[in-house]
Order: structure tokens, then sequence, then C-alpha cells
């Protein structure tokens, strides 16, 4: 566990949640009943009225696969911005991230049922991995794994099943690897003898889990009520948000973007193509 001391990380004495343990271990837990009655009713109503005003944001992607997404939302969302800093949420990532760790990318995701063009239904890793390692280099157990990024969905509806949910294979944020490529779409797919679970939630659960392990929507099965919730993703603070695509936020001036040209010019100031958390 960590806490920013002098402006330093350092290791953060006491005791915390248990979630924090699982968090850090497995790499993923489901927190039950975040949100409930009034405020999850009010919750899913402004998330659907943000869709109804805002159209999908231009982030590259096709118009059949962008429909579902509203990005930036915490500015498009007093509502949204108050849930992100629920308490319960942040007592189990601050130990990790440090109580300055700060939002790095909040999308909201209203999928119809049948609705599965994203490229979340492969098995994937959203940044990383933070730690790339040899796989034939085992990790120490007296180090806790670092955690650099946790993402959480906020369910607005049921997510049974049926609907497809988020996939993960525990423990393999420590990997050091993203998922093989020849095994892309594997329903098998395992690390160190650990396979797929999925993580269905209740309507006002939250599901957290590192950025860097595998994971995948996973295959949708008949009587499919779609998908609605809130994704938020936190960062160290040491880690640039992108709630908005660099060549849009970023700190530069008119005349400097004008010198940037090719590819490498932009990135080495700072403009990135669209990647990870940009969609």
């Amino acid at each position: 566990m960590l806490t920013r001391s002098s402006g330093y990380l350092a290791l953060r004495p006491g005791s915390a949640p248990a979630a924090v343990a699982s968090l850090q271990s497995d790499g993923y837990v489901l927190l039950k009943a975040v949100f409930t009655g009034e405020e999850l009713a009010t919750l899913r109503a402004d998330v659907e009225r943000v869709f109804a005003e805002y159209p999908p944001d231009d982030r590259g992607d096709l118009p059949e696969q962008s429909t579902p997404f509203r990005y930036e939302m915490l500015n498009r969302s007093s509502v949204v911005q108050r849930a992100v800093g629920h308490p319960r949420v942040l007592e189990v990532i601050e130990p990790l991230l440090g109580e300055d760790c700060h939002v790095i990318a909040n999308t909201a995701w209203w999928q119809q049922p049948g609705d599965n063009e994203h490229l979340g239904r492969f098995w994937h890793i959203d940044s990383g991995p933070h730690v790339p390692r040899d796989p034939g280099v085992p990790w120490d157990p007296r180090i806790p794994y670092p955690v650099f990024a946790v993402a959480t969905h906020l369910y607005l509806w049921d997510c049974p099943i049926e609907s497809g949910p988020t996939g993960v294979i525990p423990g393999s944020h420590t990997s050091g690897q993203a998922p093989p490529r020849s095994r892309l779409a594997d329903d098998d797919l395992e690390w160190e003898g650990r396979g797929t679970v999925a993580i269905v939630a209740e309507a006002g659960d939250v599901a957290l889990f590192v950025s860097d392990i595998w994971h995948r929507r996973m295959p949708l099965l008949p009587g499919d009520p779609g998908r609605m919730f809130v994704q938020c993703h936190y960062g160290r603070r040491d880690v640039a948000q992108r709630l908005r695509p660099t060549s849009v936020a970023n700190h530069l001036s008119e005349e400097a973007m004008t010198r940037a040209r090719t590819p490498r010019e932009k990135s080495l100031v700072g403009v990135h193509p669209l990647s990870f958390y940009d969609g």
C-alpha cells in the first residue's frame, strides 16, 4: 500500500479494506450495492441525458463502433463527477495508487442487445504492461505487485452472464506481458492455471480491475439485455489524463504545434496518436 509523503510515494502503514488486497493480488474485485435507490436512478437518468444531448465522439472509430460510447463524462455530468469520487471506490484504489490519484479517462457505455462490435471483445490490457518482464523471470513474492492504473465499471443495469460481462483472468496482471496474439479470441486462455472469471453484476455494483489484467467482453448469449455502465479509469498522479485527445488538450503553443510535422516530432512534444484510454 502507498501513501504520498513529502512529495514522494512511500509504503503506507496500517490496515485497508479487504477489497484492496483482492485487487492487488487477483487484479480485480467487485463491490456490491455501491449505488442504490434514488442515487442509482439519478445516475442512470443523467447518463441517458448525455447520450441524448451529445452525439458520438469522433475518436477514429467507425460509426457503428462509436455510437455506444460517450467520453469525458465528468465534464458532461455533475452526477457522474460525484459518482466517480464515491468513498467506497476511493478507499480501495487510494492505497494502491496514492491519495493524490486522479481520473485519467471517463466513458459511458450503452450497448444495445446483440451489439458486440467493439474491439474489447478480444483479450487485451488497457495499457502497459507497466512492468514488462520475460516470461521466464518470476516476480519476487516479497514485493507487492505495483499498480499504476485501475479501471472501474459503475453498473447502471444488471449485467448477467447473457449480456457478455467483462471476463478477467485472475493474476494475469502480474505476468508482465500482454495476452498472446495468437489467442486473443480463445475462451480457454489461462494464466498459471487460472482461467476466466466473468464479472456478473447487479445495477449499483462497481467492478474494479487493474489495467494490466487480461480481460475481454465475454461472448453474448440468448437473452442478452445489453449493457449500460460508467467506466472510469484512475491513475497515479504521474500518469497523464486522457479525457480528451492530446491534439485537443495539450501544453503547446500554436508555434510549437506548427513546428512539429512528422509523427515522431508530434509525439515528442506530447501530441500522441489515439490509443488505450483515448477511446
